[in-house]
């Protein structure tokens, strides 16, 4: 083991040794690969970045991910748990007939808002996951937008005043809720409140014609009856790319579905036009750089025949011959990496100072990740070391009596 690893650096100081003689030409071969792998560091980085931005955009407003189902059906029990263990469903939660989910928000006389959106939420809930539950029915979330109307804050206690019409007369439910948390307008830029699914049942009872424990009224039928259907629900995808395939099985149950298949569509189109843009690009450059590594590499193995047919009259062996080429490729291939490395990042640089100005909304227009450098690193790696093998071939045929023949 310990002869094995003498050999070994053995023949990276002879390649070292060597490559530092030949500077020139090691000039050349760092040259001819960093002037492929920057530009697709860079090409990529655009690519990446601009893509990347686009599909975080989409992400950032969970509304993108909203199935909205159209129209008012009867959603039962086991439509509502078949939809919830679709691979492609993140979140499901039942909604009543859309004329019974408005309600007026009071704080004071001065600060109110009429008809406000009442929508129902639970855990895991992508527009209110990061707020506070709600653990009783005298608790909401605001939407920043009716926060504001209503000078609200985190702690208010405000009005919920609805209102129905029973045997002629109008009739007013009122209750009092505690503001837990405030939605910011990123995720949702409509006047809203969320409150849980119990309170906005009641709310439809309360609209139907019945008491109500929450909106307090002497009049109305006793005893409503269990919610086992409902009009509508809020139903949301575990991603961008399942928001088409779950509202197509969806319709197939013959529930009608609304998205923003558009902009999604874009994005995807955008992401596909790139990467074959990228791909052909790529594939030319890697193509020219194993041309540029045999041309360069096979060159330099004969202008070195004197050279290797000394090291094989003195006693190295085929194996070590090719350990030697592919050891100068590995530095070669490493300090061009890394310097190209450094020039990719000085382009970002420029791309994101001078593209992100003029791109108010997307102002980082190229990035990568620690894992693209790496993968690019192994690549390059990977190119280098097959081109010399296959190259290296021709090396280890070269005879001791060669390097006599020339004395």
């Amino acid at each position: 083991m310990i002869k094995v690893i003498a050999k070994w650096l053995l023949v990276t100081k002879l390649s070292l040794a060597d490559l530092w003689y030949d500077k020139k030409v090691s000039f050349c071969i760092i040259a001819s690969i960093i002037s492929v792998i920057t530009p697709l560091l860079l090409l990529f980085s655009l690519k990446y970045g601009v893509v990347s931005q686009l599909r975080q955009q989409l992400l950032s407003d969970p509304q993108n991910l909203e199935i909205k189902v159209v129209g008012n059906l009867q959603l039962d029990n086991a439509k509502l748990d078949w939809i919830k263990k679709q691979p492609e469903t993140a979140f499901v939660i039942p909604l009543t007939r859309s004329l019974n989910t408005q309600a007026d928000l009071i704080n004071d006389s001065s600060h109110f808002v009429n008809n406000a959106e009442i929508i129902p939420t639970d855990s895991h809930d992508p527009i209110t996951h990061t707020l506070p539950s709600l653990k009783s029915n005298n608790q909401i979330l605001l939407s920043s937008l009716a926060a504001e109307k209503m000078q609200a804050t985190i702690g208010s206690w405000i009005k919920m005043v609805i209102t129905r019409q029973l045997d002629g007369k109008l009739e007013k439910g009122i209750t009092q809720l505690e503001v837990k948390g405030i939605i910011p307008e990123s995720r949702y830029s409509r006047v809203a409140a969320f409150v849980p699914l119990d309170l906005l049942i009641e709310m439809e009872n309360f609209y139907d014609g019945y008491q109500s424990a929450i909106f307090l009224t002497s009049t109305g039928q006793l005893n409503p009856p269990k919610h086992t259907s409902f009009a509508r629900a809020r139903i949301y995808a575990n991603s961008l790319d399942d928001v088409a395939p779950l509202s197509f099985k969806l319709r197939e149950q013959h529930i009608e579905t609304r998205t923003q298949a558009n902009a999604i569509e874009n994005m995807q189109a955008i992401d596909r036009v790139l990467t074959f843009i990228f791909s052909v690009i790529a594939i030319t450059a890697i193509f020219g750089c194993i041309l540029s590594f045999t041309g360069s590499f096979l060159s330099n193995i004969e202008r070195k025949r004197k050279d290797i047919a000394f090291m094989r009259l003195i006693g190295f062996q085929s194996h070590e011959i090719m350990l030697y080429l592919i050891t100068q490729a590995v530095i070669l291939s490493c300090l061009a990496f890394v310097i190209s490395c450094l020039f990719f990042l000085l382009g970002n640089y420029v791309f994101n100072m001078v593209l992100g100005k003029n791109l108010v909304s997307q102002p980082i227009v190229s990035q990568l990740q620690f894992y693209h450098l790496t993968i690019a690193f192994l690549l390059t790696l990977f190119i280098s070391s097959i081109v010399v093998i296959i190259g290296g071939r021709r090396a280890v045929k070269i005879q001791p009596a060669e390097s006599l023949r020339e004395v």
